[in-house]
C-alpha cells in the first residue's frame, strides 16, 4: 500500500511539470516567428541620425527611378531646440548639397522631432528671368518661367505674384526652390512642418505621412504631381495661395483641424476622394482648371467654396455635409455631380453663376427639407437642378419643392414641379412606345435587336416568372452587359396594357402634354397670358370677318377701308405681344405655338370655309349678328354668361344690335372674344337669336367651350404662382 501511494504521488507531480514544459515550448515558437508586416510597418526600427551618418548619406546618394536621392529612411531626426548644433548643421549640409545639384530627399518612415523648416533646404532665387541663378538647368529655368506665367495669369493676390509686377528684386520676390524629389511616405512629424513659399521642381510623395502639429504650405508651388494620400493632419494645415501644376492627390487624407486652401490654383485634376474634414474646410477663391473630385468626402464642419471657379466637373457623389456648405458667388462651367450626396444642414448657392452647360445633378440626393435648406437666387436656382429619370427621385423632387415653398420661392418650387411632370411625360411616352419584355412576342424582341437565342431565353424566363425590372435580363446567361446597355432605353417592364388601358394612357399623355406646353403645368402665368392673347385676337378677327364681310353679290356687304385697316393693325399688335410672351416664357415655344394652333385653327377654319361656300341668304342681312346689353356699360365678370341671348321678348328689348357705322365698332368683336374666353368684358355682347346662321353660332359656342377650359387653366395657374395662395394650398 505504501508503494502504491508513492507512485500515485509521483504521477500527480508530473502533470503540472508537463503542462509547464508545453507552455514554454509554445512561447518559444511564437518568439521565433516573424512579426506581421502591418505591425512592422506601424512601428519600424529607426536609427538616430548623426552628422557623420548624414555626411555619409550625402556622399553616397542612391539612384531611384533615374534620380539621385539622399536616403534618410527609417531615421530619428532630432531638430528640437535643445539640439541646436545638430539642427543648424543639418540644414546647412542639406542646403549645400541639395542646392548644388538636383538631389532628391527620402524621409520615408522617419520620425522628425521638433519643427521641420523645409523651406530652408531649398535654394533661394529671384523670380525674374534675367536674375535666375545659372546653376539651374534649362528645364528648371523653364519651370520657373512657368511659375511666373501662371502667377501673372491667376487672380490670386499672393505677395510673390504682386512682386512680379515690379522692376527690382526684393526679399519678397524670392522663392525657395527644391530641385529634387521629396519623399515623405509614412513620415511622422512631431513638430511644426514649414514649407512656405517653396517651389518643388519635382514630385512630392507624402503618402501616409502624419503631421502632429500645424503645417504651413503657404504659397508653395508644386511643379510635378503631389500625393498626400492617406496622410493625417492632426493640427491646422495651411495651403493658402499654393499652385498645383500637376495632379494633386489627397485621397483618404484626414484633416482633423482647419484645412485652409484659400486662393490656391489646381492646374490639373484634384483628387480629394474619401477625405475626412473634421473641422472647417476653406476653399474660398480657389481655381480648379480641371476636375475637382470630392466624391465620398465627409465634411463634419462647415465647408466654404465662396468665389471659387470650377472650369470642369465638380464631383460630390456620395459626399456628406453635416454642417453648412457655402458656394456663394461660385462660377460653375460644367455640371456639379451631387448623386447620392447627403445635405444635412444647409447648402448655399447664392449669386452662383452657371454656364449653359452647367447644372446641379442630384439623383439619389439625401435631403430632408424639414431639417436642411438649399439656398439660391429666387427664380434662378430652381432651373439648375437636373434629374435624368423620375423613378427613384420623386422624393428628392418633393423635398426640393417643399424647401423652396418654405422660403416662399414659388418660382423655383414650380420649376421643380415642371421638371417632375416632364419626367413623368417621358415615362408615359416610353410606356406607350417602348417594348414591354413581359408581353412582346419573340419576333418583336428579335426586331428590337435581340438574337433569336436571346429572345427565346427571355420568353422561357417569363413563362416561369415575369420580369420586375429590366436589369433582371442580366441574370440570363445569353444576354451580356453590352447588349443590355444598347437596348435598355428601348425596353420597359410592367403589366401588359390592354387596348382600353393603352387608350386611357394615351389620353393622359395628351392631357399632360397640353398642360406642359400651354402653361408649364400651371407654373408660368405669362405663358398662359400669351396663349390667351393669341386666341382672343384670332377669334376677334374671325367674328369681325363673319359679321362685317358677308357677301359681294348681288348687293355688297363689306366693311369700310378704315375699319379693315384698324382691325388688321390691332390684330397684328395683339398677336405680336402675345407671341413675345410665348417665346420669352415657353421652354419649347414652337411646340407651344403648334399645339395652340391645332386647337384654335382647324375647326373654326372649317366652319368659316363652309359658311362662305354656302353663302348667306336670310332676313336681317343688314343688321349685325351681335347684340349688346344696352342697360349697362361697365367692366363685368361674366362667368355664367352664354354666347347667345334667350328668345324671351324682354331680353330682345334689352339687347340692341351693334352699330356698324361707328368708327370704333371693331373693338366690340375683341370684347365678345374676351367675354367668351376669359368671361370678362366691358359690355355684355352676345349673338342674336333670330335669323342667325348655325355655323356662326357653332363658332361662338366652340370658343365659349375653349374659354371654360382656359379660365380653369388661368385660375389653376394663379393658385400656383401667387405666393400667399400657394402657401394656403401646399402648407395647409
Amino acid at each position: 500500500m505504501q508503494k502504491k501511494a508513492q507512485r500515485y504521488a509521483e504521477k500527480r507531480l508530473c502533470v503540472p511539470l508537463r503542462l509547464t514544459f508545453a507552455l514554454l515550448c509554445v512561447l518559444s515558437i511564437l518568439l521565433l516567428l516573424p512579426l506581421p508586416s502591418s505591425a512592422a510597418q506601424t512601428q519600424p526600427e529607426r536609427t538616430l541620425l548623426t552628422l557623420e551618418l548624414l555626411q555619409e548619406r550625402l556622399r553616397t546618394p542612391t539612384l531611384r527611378e533615374g534620380n539621385l536621392t539622399v536616403d534618410l529612411q527609417k531615421m530619428v531626426i532630432d531638430l528640437r531646440p535643445e539640439n541646436t548644433s545638430f539642427r543648424d548643421a543639418f540644414y546647412q549640409l542639406l542646403r549645400k548639397d541639395l542646392g548644388a545639384k538636383p538631389l532628391g530627399l527620402d524621409l520615408s518612415y522617419t520620425l522628425i522631432l521638433g519643427d521641420f523648416v523645409g523651406s530652408d533646404l531649398g535654394l533661394r532665387t529671384p523670380l525674374y528671368a534675367q536674375a535666375i541663378a545659372p546653376i539651374f538647368t534649362v528645364t528648371e529655368q523653364k519651370e520657373l518661367e512657368r511659375l511666373r506665367f501662371v502667377c501673372l495669369e491667376s487672380l490670386t493676390n499672393s505677395k510673390d505674384c504682386r512682386s512680379l509686377l515690379g522692376t527690382q528684386s526684393t526679399p519678397s520676390s524670392e522663392i525657395a526652390v527644391f530641385r529634387g524629389v521629396l519623399t515623405l511616405v509614412q513620415t511622422r512629424f512631431n513638430g511644426e512642418m514649414k514649407f512656405s513659399n517653396t517651389f518643388f521642381l519635382q514630385s512630392v510623395d507624402a503618402q501616409g505621412a502624419t503631421f502632429l502639429q500645424s503645417t504651413n504650405w503657404t504659397e508653395t508651388r508644386f511643379g510635378r504631381p503631389v500625393s498626400f494620400s492617406g496622410a493625417k493632419f492632426k493640427q491646422p494645415s495651411n495651403f493658402q495661395g499654393s499652385i498645383f501644376f500637376e495632379k494633386a492627390n489627397f485621397k483618404q487624407t484626414q484633416f482633423q483641424e482647419l484645412a485652409d486652401f484659400q486662393g490656391s490654383i489646381f492646374e490639373k485634376t484634384a483628387n480629394f476622394n474619401q477625405v475626412s474634414f473634421k473641422e472647417l474646410a476653406k476653399f474660398n477663391s480657389v481655381q480648379w482648371q480641371e476636375n475637382a473630385d470630392f466624391s465620398d468626402v465627409r465634411f463634419a464642419n462647415q465647408a466654404q467654396f465662396t468665389k471659387a471657379n470650377f472650369n470642369q466637373l465638380l464631383l460630390l457623389a456620395e459626399a456628406t455635409f453635416e454642417q453648412a456648405v457655402i458656394f456663394r458667388e461660385v462660377e460653375f462651367n460644367q455640371s456639379v455631380n451631387l448623386q447620392g450626396a447627403s445635405i444635412l444642414n444647409q447648402a448655399d448657392f447664392s449669386d452662383a453663376r452657371f454656364s449653359p452647360d452647367a447644372c446641379l445633378s442630384v439623383p439619389g440626393l439625401t435631403f430632408n427639407s424639414n431639417q436642411a435648406k438649399i439656398l439660391g437666387n429666387p427664380g434662378q436656382i430652381g432651373k439648375m437642378f437636373c434629374i435624368p429619370t423620375l423613378q427613384g427621385n420623386q422624393n428628392i423632387l418633393r423635398n426640393l419643392g417643399q424647401n423652396f415653398r418654405q422660403q416662399q420661392q414659388v418660382a423655383d418650387a414650380n420649376e421643380l414641379e415642371y421638371t417632375k411632370q416632364q419626367l413623368r411625360l417621358v415615362e408615359m411616352s416610353r410606356r406607350l412606345t417602348a417594348t414591354n419584355i413581359n408581353s412582346a412576342s419573340v419576333a418583336s424582341l428579335i426586331k428590337l435587336g435581340f438574337s433569336a437565342t436571346q429572345a427565346e431565353a427571355i420568353a422561357q424566363r417569363r413563362l416561369i416568372k415575369l420580369f420586375r425590372s429590366s436589369s433582371e435580363l442580366l441574370t440570363l446567361a445569353d444576354i451580356d452587359l453590352e447588349k443590355y446597355t444598347q437596348l435598355s432605353k428601348r425596353l420597359i417592364v410592367g403589366e401588359p396594357l390592354s387596348i382600353v388601358g393603352w387608350l386611357l394612357q394615351s389620353w393622359s399623355w395628351l392631357g399632360l402634354s397640353v398642360l406642359l406646353l400651354l402653361s408649364g403645368y400651371g407654373t408660368n402665368f405669362w405663358l398662359v397670358f400669351g396663349v390667351g392673347g393669341v386666341a382672343i385676337a384670332y377669334f376677334g378677327l374671325l367674328f369681325w370677318l363673319v359679321d362685317r364681310y358677308r357677301r359681294l353679290h348681288p348687293v355688297p356687304i363689306i366693311p369700310t377701308s378704315y375699319e379693315t385697316i384698324s382691325i388688321l393693325v390691332s390684330f397684328s399688335v395683339l398677336e405680336f405681344f402675345s407671341l413675345l410672351a410665348i417665346f420669352r416664357n415657353a421652354p419649347q415655344p414652337w411646340l407651344t405655338l403648334g399645339c395652340l394652333l391645332i386647337i384654335i385653327v382647324p375647326i373654326p377654319m372649317a366652319l368659316l370655309i363652309r359658311l362662305y361656300q354656302q353663302g348667306r341668304y336670310h332676313n336681317l342681312m343688314d343688321i349685325s349678328y351681335f347684340t349688346e346689353d344696352g342697360t349697362f356699360r361697365q367692366l363685368r365678370l361674366l362667368i355664367g354668361r352664354l354666347p347667345v341671348i334667350p328668345r324671351n321678348e324682354t331680353f330682345r328689348e334689352r339687347y340692341m344690335p351693334l352699330l356698324c357705322d361707328r368708327r370704333w365698332n371693331w373693338l366690340n368683336y375683341y370684347d365678345f372674344s374676351l367675354n367668351n374666353l376669359v368671361k370678362l368684358g366691358f359690355n355684355d355682347i352676345r349673338l342674336r337669336d333670330e335669323h342667325l346662321p348655325g355655323i356662326i353660332s357653332a363658332l361662338a359656342w366652340y370658343q365659349w367651350s375653349l374659354g371654360s377650359i382656359y379660365i380653369t387653366l388661368v385660375l389653376w395657374t394663379l393658385s400656383r404662382t401667387i405666393p400667399g395662395l400657394n402657401l394656403l394650398i401646399y402648407l395647409k
